[in-house]
């Protein structure tokens, strides 16, 4: 006998707003949506809604935007929605109080293949470590993060030159496929999860944060060239430009690997009218997309209009 689902959906980026649109295309009730907080943003400081809010508001849907998630207040118009399936596409760690609620459970949809890269940056961490493959898991939440067991998944390749946003956009439109698919299951009761696997050396999603958005010249060429993929477009893999006496921090959006012998030292800057290479241990990386401070996003070609590197230059 098929369930009568009452879903209440919370997400906050626009990961999640594609699989929003696909429940309520597919006719799904969706008595409530739980987003973030309204922010400041911008110069103007103007507080700023998330994406899901935008969404949910352009199709008159009941929103809900606690600062606690534990609170009384909230936990009673939580209660009061009547939800009985609850489903979560990149919002924050809830309380038990919460994921415990309804009657079906509740579940996540995490942009990896669970157990690995479980955390906060699936997406950039499985460009950056090099895999070839990586995917979309839907899981009931229990008390850990991204541990629960699995209901499905599906796979994806990952492109020799592809980068966060592009795989970014492909795991979006997967996803929330996967997600419609697996509450399908749960309204005609035809659920079967699996516990994830315990395996060794599992890989984590750490949290990205300007340490480890740094490049590190003296890496491999395929180690720099997947960190400044796995980063890009944001929140970008940066260095250091020294460059005759000045230094300061820029960013790198896309290169290119040139594998070839060189005697030059890790980090020196060759430029031409229309390139700027940097060396690296195994040959060169031909950086095509830079930033520097207080300047627009560039092509290599644009930057060196109108900006001099300085014989001695390098990246550090």
């Amino acid at each position: 006998m098929k369930r009568d689902l009452r879903i209440v959906f919370m997400g906050t980026p626009d990961f999640a707003v594609e699989t929003l649109k696909n429940l309520l295309e597919a006719n799904y009730n969706i008595v409530g949506v739980i987003t973030a907080p309204d922010k400041p943003a911008g110069r103007g400081r103007k507080l700023n809604a998330s994406a899901v809010k935008k969404y949910a508001k352009s199709k008159e849907l009941h929103i809900l935007q606690p600062t606690n998630l534990k609170s009384e207040s909230f936990i009673g118009e939580l209660k009061a929605l009547n939800a009985n399936l609850q489903i979560i596409v990149a919002f924050r760690m809830l309380p038990k109080v919460v994921w415990q609620m309804p009657e079906y459970g509740t579940f996540n949809l995490h942009a990896s293949l669970l157990p690995n890269y479980r955390g906060a940056a699936p997406i950039n961490w499985a460009i950056i470590n090099g895999e070839v493959t990586t995917g979309v898991t839907t899981f009931f939440i229990d008390e850990k993060i991204d541990t629960g067991a699995i209901i499905d998944w599906e796979d994806i390749i990952i492109e020799a030159d592809e980068n966060a946003g592009s795989l970014h956009n492909k795991l979006m439109n997967l996803g929330s496929a996967l997600v419609l698919k697996t509450v399908k299951r749960i309204e005609s009761g035809d659920i079967e999860t699996t516990i994830q696997p315990e395996i060794p050396n599992v890989k984590t999603a750490y949290k990205l944060n300007r340490e480890n958005c740094k490049i590190d010249w003296n890496a491999s060429i395929d180690e720099i060239y997947n960190l400044i993929r796995g980063l890009s477009p944001y929140p970008a893999a940066w260095c250091e430009l020294v460059n005759d006496s000045t230094n300061f921090d820029i960013k790198i959006y896309e290169a290119k690997k040139e594998i070839m012998s060189h005697n030059k030292d890790i980090g020196t800057i060759i430029t031409s009218k229309k390139e700027i290479k940097v060396a690296v241990a195994q040959g060169y990386l031909n950086i095509t997309k830079i930033k520097l401070p207080g300047k627009k996003l560039m092509d290599a070609n644009a930057l060196l209009n109108g900006y001099q590197f300085h014989q001695e230059a390098k990246m550090r």
